[in-house]
Protein backbone atom coordinates (compact mmCIF):
# COMPACT_ATOMS: atom_id res chain seq x y z
CA UNK A 1 0.00 0.00 0.00
CA UNK A 2 0.90 3.43 -0.75
CA UNK A 3 1.52 5.92 2.56
CA UNK A 4 -1.07 7.82 3.40
CA UNK A 5 -1.00 10.89 1.33
CA UNK A 6 -0.06 14.32 3.10
CA UNK A 7 -2.67 16.49 1.62
CA UNK A 8 -1.72 19.81 3.69
CA UNK A 9 1.43 19.72 1.79
CA UNK A 10 0.72 20.99 -1.25
CA UNK A 11 0.68 24.47 -3.02
CA UNK A 12 3.80 26.51 -4.53
CA UNK A 13 7.31 25.74 -3.18
CA UNK A 14 9.61 28.44 -1.39
CA UNK A 15 12.34 30.77 -3.30
CA UNK A 16 14.78 27.70 -3.22
CA UNK A 17 12.25 25.94 -6.19
CA UNK A 18 12.73 29.26 -8.06
CA UNK A 19 15.86 29.53 -10.68
CA UNK A 20 15.37 33.22 -11.07
CA UNK A 21 15.59 36.41 -8.84
CA UNK A 22 12.46 37.42 -7.37
CA UNK A 23 13.29 40.82 -8.59
CA UNK A 24 13.79 39.79 -12.32
CA UNK A 25 10.38 37.49 -12.09
CA UNK A 26 8.29 40.49 -10.90
CA UNK A 27 9.45 43.32 -13.71
CA UNK A 28 9.41 40.88 -16.35
CA UNK A 29 6.04 39.84 -15.48
CA UNK A 30 5.28 43.94 -15.19
CA UNK A 31 6.45 43.97 -18.41
CA UNK A 32 5.24 41.62 -19.92
CA UNK A 33 1.79 43.01 -18.75
CA UNK A 34 2.32 47.29 -19.31
CA UNK A 35 3.57 45.72 -22.94
CA UNK A 36 0.73 43.66 -23.50
CA UNK A 37 -1.71 46.87 -22.26
CA UNK A 38 0.09 49.39 -24.89
CA UNK A 39 0.67 47.02 -27.70
CA UNK A 40 -3.68 46.87 -27.07
CA UNK A 41 -4.02 50.26 -27.00
CA UNK A 42 -2.26 50.94 -30.19
CA UNK A 43 -3.47 47.86 -32.10
CA UNK A 44 -6.44 46.81 -30.85
CA UNK A 45 -9.08 50.18 -31.27
CA UNK A 46 -12.44 48.16 -31.84
CA UNK A 47 -13.92 45.08 -29.78
CA UNK A 48 -13.16 41.93 -31.19
CA UNK A 49 -14.55 38.92 -28.96
CA UNK A 50 -17.76 40.75 -28.27
CA UNK A 51 -19.89 38.65 -30.46
CA UNK A 52 -23.50 36.80 -30.20
CA UNK A 53 -23.42 33.46 -28.76
CA UNK A 54 -24.25 30.75 -31.36
CA UNK A 55 -27.42 30.38 -31.89
CA UNK A 56 -27.39 26.28 -31.01
CA UNK A 57 -29.22 24.87 -28.43
CA UNK A 58 -27.07 22.62 -25.84
CA UNK A 59 -27.72 19.00 -26.27
CA UNK A 60 -29.42 16.98 -23.53
CA UNK A 61 -27.28 15.87 -21.12
CA UNK A 62 -25.75 12.06 -22.59
CA UNK A 63 -26.87 9.28 -20.53
CA UNK A 64 -23.84 7.45 -21.08
CA UNK A 65 -21.61 10.26 -19.31
CA UNK A 66 -24.28 10.31 -16.56
CA UNK A 67 -23.47 6.73 -15.82
CA UNK A 68 -20.11 7.46 -15.35
CA UNK A 69 -20.70 10.20 -13.30
CA UNK A 70 -22.55 7.61 -10.93
CA UNK A 71 -20.02 4.86 -10.78
CA UNK A 72 -17.22 7.40 -10.45
CA UNK A 73 -19.12 9.01 -7.14
CA UNK A 74 -20.22 5.42 -5.89
CA UNK A 75 -16.39 4.66 -6.53
CA UNK A 76 -15.48 7.87 -4.33
CA UNK A 77 -18.16 8.29 -1.75
CA UNK A 78 -18.01 4.15 -1.60
CA UNK A 79 -13.81 4.52 -0.54
CA UNK A 80 -14.28 7.85 1.76
CA UNK A 81 -17.26 6.62 3.74
CA UNK A 82 -16.47 2.91 3.68
CA UNK A 83 -12.12 2.69 4.12
CA UNK A 84 -9.86 3.39 6.39
CA UNK A 85 -11.20 5.86 9.04
CA UNK A 86 -7.55 7.37 9.07
CA UNK A 87 -5.90 9.96 6.92
CA UNK A 88 -4.97 6.72 4.27
CA UNK A 89 -8.11 6.82 3.07
CA UNK A 90 -7.87 7.25 -0.82
CA UNK A 91 -11.33 8.89 -0.55
CA UNK A 92 -9.74 11.92 1.09
CA UNK A 93 -7.30 12.49 -2.17
CA UNK A 94 -9.87 11.64 -4.33
CA UNK A 95 -12.42 14.57 -2.62
CA UNK A 96 -9.27 17.34 -2.14
CA UNK A 97 -7.18 16.09 -5.42
CA UNK A 98 -9.18 14.80 -7.90
CA UNK A 99 -12.58 16.24 -7.65
CA UNK A 100 -11.37 19.88 -6.58
CA UNK A 101 -8.15 20.76 -8.53
CA UNK A 102 -8.76 17.90 -11.75
CA UNK A 103 -12.09 20.13 -11.85
CA UNK A 104 -10.41 22.91 -13.50
CA UNK A 105 -7.85 20.72 -16.71
CA UNK A 106 -11.61 18.88 -16.83
CA UNK A 107 -13.42 21.96 -17.98
CA UNK A 108 -10.58 23.03 -19.86
CA UNK A 109 -10.13 20.00 -22.02
CA UNK A 110 -14.12 18.94 -22.42
CA UNK A 111 -16.26 22.08 -21.13
CA UNK A 112 -18.75 22.50 -18.91
CA UNK A 113 -18.96 18.06 -18.94
CA UNK A 114 -19.63 18.51 -15.10
CA UNK A 115 -23.43 19.14 -16.41
CA UNK A 116 -22.98 15.27 -17.83
CA UNK A 117 -21.33 14.13 -15.28
CA UNK A 118 -22.97 15.10 -12.29
CA UNK A 119 -24.65 12.45 -10.29
CA UNK A 120 -27.16 14.91 -8.40
CA UNK A 121 -28.65 16.35 -11.42
CA UNK A 122 -29.35 12.69 -12.58
CA UNK A 123 -31.07 12.15 -9.65
CA UNK A 124 -33.00 15.68 -9.88
CA UNK A 125 -34.08 14.54 -13.63
CA UNK A 126 -35.35 10.94 -11.80
CA UNK A 127 -37.27 12.21 -9.00
CA UNK A 128 -38.33 15.16 -11.49
CA UNK A 129 -39.83 12.35 -13.97
CA UNK A 130 -41.49 10.34 -11.01
CA UNK A 131 -43.11 13.39 -10.01
CA UNK A 132 -43.94 14.99 -12.89
CA UNK A 133 -41.84 17.94 -11.45
CA UNK A 134 -38.99 18.17 -14.05
CA UNK A 135 -38.45 21.78 -13.09
CA UNK A 136 -38.52 21.64 -9.19
CA UNK A 137 -41.53 22.63 -7.08
CA UNK A 138 -40.69 26.27 -6.34
CA UNK A 139 -38.67 28.37 -8.64
CA UNK A 140 -35.59 29.44 -7.97
CA UNK A 141 -35.06 33.04 -6.47
CA UNK A 142 -33.85 35.29 -9.49
CA UNK A 143 -32.08 37.46 -6.25
CA UNK A 144 -29.79 34.59 -4.83
CA UNK A 145 -27.93 34.86 -7.72
CA UNK A 146 -24.71 33.03 -7.13
CA UNK A 147 -24.51 33.65 -3.64
CA UNK A 148 -25.49 30.00 -2.67
CA UNK A 149 -22.25 28.51 -5.00
CA UNK A 150 -20.26 31.42 -3.32
CA UNK A 151 -21.32 30.10 0.47
CA UNK A 152 -20.73 26.84 -0.70
CA UNK A 153 -17.36 27.56 -2.19
CA UNK A 154 -16.39 29.43 0.73
CA UNK A 155 -17.57 26.54 2.82
CA UNK A 156 -15.17 23.96 1.14
CA UNK A 157 -11.77 25.51 0.74
CA UNK A 158 -12.35 26.71 4.46
CA UNK A 159 -12.48 22.85 5.24
CA UNK A 160 -9.19 22.47 3.17
CA UNK A 161 -7.07 24.95 4.07
CA UNK A 162 -8.14 26.32 7.90
CA UNK A 163 -10.50 23.71 9.29
CA UNK A 164 -8.57 21.00 11.55
CA UNK A 165 -10.62 18.80 10.60
CA UNK A 166 -9.21 18.99 7.09
CA UNK A 167 -7.26 15.71 7.18
CA UNK A 168 -9.71 13.91 9.17
CA UNK A 169 -11.62 11.77 8.21
CA UNK A 170 -14.79 12.00 10.13
CA UNK A 171 -14.97 15.78 9.19
CA UNK A 172 -14.69 15.48 5.25
CA UNK A 173 -17.44 13.08 5.70
CA UNK A 174 -19.62 14.84 7.51
CA UNK A 175 -18.83 17.58 5.25
CA UNK A 176 -19.60 15.85 2.23
CA UNK A 177 -22.46 13.82 3.36
CA UNK A 178 -24.17 17.39 4.09
CA UNK A 179 -23.01 18.80 0.50
CA UNK A 180 -24.95 16.35 -1.25
CA UNK A 181 -27.91 16.53 1.13
CA UNK A 182 -27.93 19.93 0.30
CA UNK A 183 -26.97 19.56 -3.26
CA UNK A 184 -30.05 16.78 -3.83
CA UNK A 185 -33.16 18.41 -1.78
CA UNK A 186 -31.70 22.01 -3.39
CA UNK A 187 -31.98 20.68 -7.39
CA UNK A 188 -35.68 18.67 -6.13
CA UNK A 189 -37.23 21.39 -4.70
CA UNK A 190 -35.55 24.22 -6.75
CA UNK A 191 -35.14 21.97 -9.96
CA UNK A 192 -31.70 22.01 -12.57
CA UNK A 193 -31.36 25.97 -11.67
CA UNK A 194 -30.30 25.36 -8.56
CA UNK A 195 -27.09 23.07 -10.26
CA UNK A 196 -26.17 26.37 -12.77
CA UNK A 197 -25.94 28.59 -10.05
CA UNK A 198 -26.21 27.15 -6.48
CA UNK A 199 -24.06 23.64 -6.28
CA UNK A 200 -20.36 25.15 -6.06
CA UNK A 201 -18.42 22.50 -8.01
CA UNK A 202 -21.22 22.46 -11.22
CA UNK A 203 -20.91 26.65 -11.07
CA UNK A 204 -17.23 26.63 -10.58
CA UNK A 205 -17.04 24.34 -13.88
CA UNK A 206 -19.17 26.34 -15.84
CA UNK A 207 -17.15 29.21 -15.01
CA UNK A 208 -13.84 27.51 -16.26
CA UNK A 209 -15.66 25.74 -19.31
CA UNK A 210 -15.66 29.62 -20.77
CA UNK A 211 -12.13 29.13 -21.41
CA UNK A 212 -12.19 25.54 -23.02
CA UNK A 213 -10.70 26.23 -26.54
CA UNK A 214 -12.17 22.96 -28.04
CA UNK A 215 -15.78 23.05 -26.35
CA UNK A 216 -18.54 25.62 -26.82
CA UNK A 217 -21.65 24.38 -25.19
CA UNK A 218 -21.06 21.52 -24.51
CA UNK A 219 -20.45 20.78 -28.18
CA UNK A 220 -17.36 19.95 -29.77
CA UNK A 221 -16.22 23.26 -31.40
CA UNK A 222 -12.81 24.58 -31.79
CA UNK A 223 -13.08 28.27 -31.75
CA UNK A 224 -11.64 31.21 -29.97
CA UNK A 225 -12.23 30.72 -25.96
CA UNK A 226 -12.19 34.81 -25.21
CA UNK A 227 -15.66 34.85 -27.72
CA UNK A 228 -17.09 32.33 -25.35
CA UNK A 229 -16.02 34.44 -21.83
CA UNK A 230 -17.39 37.28 -22.28
CA UNK A 231 -20.97 35.45 -22.14
CA UNK A 232 -20.65 34.30 -18.86
CA UNK A 233 -23.59 34.71 -17.02
CA UNK A 234 -23.76 37.77 -14.97
CA UNK A 235 -26.01 37.11 -11.68
CA UNK A 236 -25.72 38.41 -7.99
CA UNK A 237 -22.73 37.30 -6.47
CA UNK A 238 -20.79 36.93 -9.60
CA UNK A 239 -18.05 38.52 -8.10
CA UNK A 240 -17.74 37.22 -5.08
CA UNK A 241 -17.41 33.43 -6.41
CA UNK A 242 -14.29 34.41 -8.24
CA UNK A 243 -12.79 37.09 -5.23
CA UNK A 244 -13.52 33.37 -3.18
CA UNK A 245 -11.67 31.05 -6.18
CA UNK A 246 -8.63 33.95 -6.24
CA UNK A 247 -8.14 34.74 -2.47
CA UNK A 248 -8.28 31.37 -1.41
CA UNK A 249 -5.63 30.17 -3.49
CA UNK A 250 -3.60 32.92 -2.65
CA UNK A 251 -4.11 32.57 1.10
CA UNK A 252 -3.13 28.68 1.03
CA UNK A 253 0.19 29.83 -0.43
CA UNK A 254 0.33 32.71 2.38
CA UNK A 255 -0.54 30.43 5.28
CA UNK A 256 2.53 28.23 4.18
CA UNK A 257 5.25 30.72 4.71
CA UNK A 258 7.43 31.06 7.06
CA UNK A 259 5.74 34.67 8.21
CA UNK A 260 2.44 33.06 9.11
CA UNK A 261 3.88 29.96 9.92
CA UNK A 262 5.41 31.43 12.85
CA UNK A 263 2.81 33.45 14.76
CA UNK A 264 1.00 29.95 15.04
CA UNK A 265 -2.08 31.00 13.96
CA UNK A 266 -5.43 29.73 15.39
CA UNK A 267 -8.35 28.24 14.17
CA UNK A 268 -10.20 32.02 14.47
CA UNK A 269 -7.27 33.76 12.87
CA UNK A 270 -6.91 31.94 9.91
CA UNK A 271 -10.52 32.20 9.13
CA UNK A 272 -10.22 35.81 9.09
CA UNK A 273 -7.14 35.74 7.39
CA UNK A 274 -9.11 33.85 4.53
CA UNK A 275 -11.73 36.20 4.66
CA UNK A 276 -9.53 39.23 4.41
CA UNK A 277 -7.95 37.72 1.51
CA UNK A 278 -11.09 37.21 -0.65
CA UNK A 279 -12.34 40.50 1.15
CA UNK A 280 -9.58 42.26 -0.70
CA UNK A 281 -9.65 40.63 -3.86
CA UNK A 282 -13.68 41.38 -4.31
CA UNK A 283 -13.10 45.13 -2.93
CA UNK A 284 -9.89 45.99 -4.94
CA UNK A 285 -12.12 44.66 -8.41
CA UNK A 286 -14.71 46.56 -7.52
CA UNK A 287 -13.08 49.79 -7.34
CA UNK A 288 -11.20 49.01 -9.80
CA UNK A 289 -13.59 48.29 -12.46
CA UNK A 290 -16.05 51.41 -11.39
CA UNK A 291 -12.91 53.76 -12.02
CA UNK A 292 -13.60 55.72 -14.63
CA UNK A 293 -15.38 58.85 -15.89
CA UNK A 294 -18.31 59.34 -18.25
CA UNK A 295 -20.78 56.74 -16.95
CA UNK A 296 -24.08 57.44 -15.34
CA UNK A 297 -24.68 56.07 -11.48
CA UNK A 298 -26.35 52.90 -13.13
CA UNK A 299 -23.70 51.96 -16.00
CA UNK A 300 -21.19 52.43 -13.52
CA UNK A 301 -23.07 50.15 -10.69
CA UNK A 302 -22.93 47.40 -13.65
CA UNK A 303 -19.41 47.47 -14.35
CA UNK A 304 -17.94 45.00 -11.67
CA UNK A 305 -20.74 42.18 -13.07
CA UNK A 306 -20.07 43.20 -16.86
CA UNK A 307 -15.79 43.06 -16.49
CA UNK A 308 -15.90 40.01 -13.85
CA UNK A 309 -15.15 37.20 -16.16
CA UNK A 310 -12.32 39.24 -17.18
CA UNK A 311 -11.19 37.28 -13.71
CA UNK A 312 -11.27 34.06 -14.66
CA UNK A 313 -8.28 33.10 -16.56
CA UNK A 314 -6.44 34.64 -13.59
CA UNK A 315 -8.29 32.06 -11.65
CA UNK A 316 -7.33 29.21 -14.09
CA UNK A 317 -3.15 30.59 -14.11
CA UNK A 318 -3.27 30.77 -10.12
CA UNK A 319 -4.75 27.02 -9.90
CA UNK A 320 -2.36 25.93 -12.57
CA UNK A 321 0.35 27.28 -10.68
CA UNK A 322 -0.64 26.77 -7.17
CA UNK A 323 -1.15 23.37 -7.20
CA UNK A 324 0.59 21.69 -10.56
CA UNK A 325 2.91 19.18 -8.69
CA UNK A 326 -0.14 18.54 -6.17
CA UNK A 327 -2.32 17.28 -9.34
CA UNK A 328 0.33 15.63 -11.32
CA UNK A 329 1.94 13.86 -8.61
CA UNK A 330 -0.54 13.94 -5.57
CA UNK A 331 -3.15 12.55 -8.57
CA UNK A 332 -1.19 9.90 -9.48
CA UNK A 333 -1.14 8.56 -5.53
CA UNK A 334 -5.03 8.96 -5.18
CA UNK A 335 -5.58 7.20 -8.23
CA UNK A 336 -3.92 4.61 -7.38
CA UNK A 337 -5.18 4.59 -3.74
CA UNK A 338 -8.13 4.20 -5.56
CA UNK A 339 -7.36 1.39 -7.29
CA UNK A 340 -6.08 -0.60 -4.53
CA UNK A 341 -9.40 -0.28 -3.00
CA UNK A 342 -10.68 -2.75 -5.46
CA UNK A 343 -7.22 -5.23 -5.76
CA UNK A 344 -6.10 -3.40 -8.00
CA UNK A 345 -2.62 -1.18 -8.80
CA UNK A 346 -0.30 -2.50 -6.57
CA UNK A 347 2.19 -2.94 -9.29
CA UNK A 348 1.83 0.71 -10.03
CA UNK A 349 3.98 3.45 -8.85
CA UNK A 350 4.24 7.54 -9.05
CA UNK A 351 6.05 9.69 -11.33
CA UNK A 352 7.71 12.52 -8.74
CA UNK A 353 9.13 14.13 -12.19
CA UNK A 354 8.08 17.86 -11.62
CA UNK A 355 9.52 17.47 -7.97
CA UNK A 356 12.94 16.33 -9.22
CA UNK A 357 13.57 18.97 -11.47
CA UNK A 358 12.25 22.02 -9.15
CA UNK A 359 13.97 24.56 -11.91
CA UNK A 360 10.88 23.21 -14.56
CA UNK A 361 8.33 23.24 -12.23
CA UNK A 362 9.34 27.04 -10.97
CA UNK A 363 9.27 28.06 -14.74
CA UNK A 364 6.41 26.85 -15.05
CA UNK A 365 4.34 28.43 -12.05
CA UNK A 366 5.77 31.97 -13.34
CA UNK A 367 4.75 31.14 -16.52
CA UNK A 368 0.56 29.81 -15.39
CA UNK A 369 0.70 33.77 -13.82
CA UNK A 370 1.98 35.95 -16.36
CA UNK A 371 -0.08 33.92 -18.82
CA UNK A 372 -3.54 34.02 -16.90
CA UNK A 373 -2.72 37.74 -16.01
CA UNK A 374 -2.19 38.53 -19.76
CA UNK A 375 -4.54 36.80 -20.89
CA UNK A 376 -6.80 38.70 -18.91
CA UNK A 377 -5.95 42.42 -20.07
CA UNK A 378 -6.85 41.04 -23.20
CA UNK A 379 -10.23 39.93 -22.03
CA UNK A 380 -10.20 43.93 -20.44
CA UNK A 381 -9.50 45.78 -22.90
CA UNK A 382 -11.79 44.02 -25.44
CA UNK A 383 -14.99 44.35 -23.08
CA UNK A 384 -13.72 48.09 -22.08
CA UNK A 385 -13.95 48.99 -25.33
CA UNK A 386 -17.46 47.86 -25.37
CA UNK A 387 -18.76 49.06 -21.81
CA UNK A 388 -16.80 52.79 -22.02
CA UNK A 389 -17.15 56.22 -23.36
CA UNK A 390 -15.27 56.35 -26.00
CA UNK A 391 -12.92 59.27 -24.47
CA UNK A 392 -12.75 57.30 -21.69
CA UNK A 393 -11.81 53.48 -22.90
CA UNK A 394 -8.14 53.57 -22.15
CA UNK A 395 -8.23 56.06 -19.60
CA UNK A 396 -10.59 53.72 -17.58
CA UNK A 397 -8.53 50.84 -17.89
CA UNK A 398 -5.71 52.42 -16.62
CA UNK A 399 -6.83 51.66 -12.17
CA UNK A 400 -7.58 47.92 -13.97
CA UNK A 401 -4.37 47.37 -15.08
CA UNK A 402 -2.72 48.99 -12.29
CA UNK A 403 -4.86 46.29 -10.02
CA UNK A 404 -3.57 43.42 -12.65
CA UNK A 405 -0.12 44.43 -11.69
CA UNK A 406 -0.50 44.24 -8.28
CA UNK A 407 -2.08 40.67 -8.57
CA UNK A 408 0.91 39.53 -10.27
CA UNK A 409 3.20 41.05 -7.80
CA UNK A 410 1.18 39.38 -5.12
CA UNK A 411 1.08 35.94 -7.16
CA UNK A 412 4.97 35.86 -7.56
CA UNK A 413 5.42 37.08 -4.29
CA UNK A 414 3.61 33.78 -3.01
CA UNK A 415 5.65 32.43 -5.06
CA UNK A 416 8.36 32.99 -2.85
CA UNK A 417 7.39 32.94 0.07
CA UNK A 418 9.18 30.86 2.26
Amino acid sequence: MLPAIQLPAHGVGGATDLPIPYAYAVVGAAWALAISFAVLAFAWKEPRLQRPEPDVAEPPRRPWLAFVGLLLTAWFLGTLFLGPDDAGNPGLASIYILVWVGLVPLALLAGHVWKDLSPWRSIQWLVGRITKRPDGFVTYPERWGYWPAAIGLFGFVWLELVSPGAGDVATVRTWVAAYVVLTIVGGVVLGPRWYDRGDPFDVYSSFVARLAPLVERRRFSPHNPLVSLPHLPIRGGLVVVIAVLLGSTAFDSFSASSVWQRTNPSTLASTGMLVLFCAVVATAFWLASRATGGVSREERRALPGETAHTLVPIVVGYMFAHYLSYLLEGGQRAVIGLLQQIGLGDDLTVSYFLSEHPDVLAIYKVMFVVAGHVVAVVAAHDIALTVLPKAHRLTGQLAMLVLMVAYTFGGIYLLFSV
